[in-house]
């Protein structure tokens, strides 16, 4: 396989990005793996970080490129900072970025990457399993998406504390109005289940969280209202908390599930 550190500039963002890649390679003479590489257009992934994180913490946290290596598909880990993969109140425009402007600059780079919805996915932990929601229910770009822990109500039950909060107040602006927003994954699952039919399709999704998690019922409040509203939806519960551990575990758990056609 190939991993590669990328340094880009965003147009969106106004500054230099980050992105670590990993690219698929058909390889017998690697001691201890074998690289996969299909004859078409590469299925390729969208991993998140969460939020104290950034582009390089799947790569030190995990074994992400060895668990890929047979998969044939290309891993994209680009840099969010704390932007929720929201446009921000006061700040950048981070979804603007991710579902939009960071697509394009993948396939500009590399032209071996697939464009079909079939073949692109997204995942992430905490902050990154909202963005990865956020973009499997408020694009019609991808075919699978996945949450780890996910923070799925963010704001939607905030504190007082957290309301009056300038970086929060800078993520989302006025904290009261976030439910029924376009950063409410609750509305944006309502309203991608009524255009689907209209020329777009609900992703399959895979959600998991850890039995001692601190976001666990919110976890259970969103499979509940995904199951209610008709989508494809695995979902699991297991012994773990909001750590590396779990993550690692279950990571490889997603790239079991992912319907990978390449």
């Amino acid at each position: 396989m190939a991993l590669l550190n990328v340094d880009f500039f965003s147009e969106v963002i106004g500054m230099c990005m980050q992105m670590e890649v990993i690219l698929p390679e058909r390889t017998r003479g690697q001691i201890g793996m074998q690289g996969q590489k299909g004859s078409g257009k590469i299925p390729v992934l969208y991993l998140l970080h969460g939020m104290s994180d950034d582009h390089t913490i799947w790569l030190r946290r995990t074994s992400i490129e060895r668990y890929v290596s047979s998969l044939g598909i290309a891993v994209i880990m680009p840099t969010t900072h704390l932007g929720w993969y929201t446009d921000m109140a006061y700040g950048n425009r981070y979804w603007t970025y991710i579902s939009e402007e960071l697509p394009k600059i993948c396939h500009s780079f590399f032209a071996d990457l697939s464009e079909e919805r079939e073949d692109t996915f997204a995942a992430g932990l905490s902050m990154g399993g909202y963005g990865a929601l956020k973009l499997g229910l408020g694009t019609d770009r991808f075919g699978a998406v996945a949450s780890l822990s996910g923070a799925v109500k963010v704001g939607l039950e905030a504190s007082d504390t957290m309301k009056r909060q300038p970086y929060w107040q800078g993520v989302f602006g006025d904290m009261t109005k976030i439910k029924g927003s376009g950063n409410d994954l609750f509305r944006l699952a309502k309203e991608k289940k009524e255009r689907a039919g209209k020329g777009e399709h609900l992703p399959k999704i895979y959600m998991c969280c850890g039995t001692e998690d601190r976001l666990l019922e919110d976890n259970r409040d969103m499979k509940k209202y995904l199951e209610e509203n008709g989508y494809d939806l695995t979902y699991e519960e297991s012994p773990g908390n909001h750590e590396w551990g779990y993550w690692d575990v279950n990571i490889q758990k997603v790239l079991a599930w992912l319907p990978i056609h390449g």
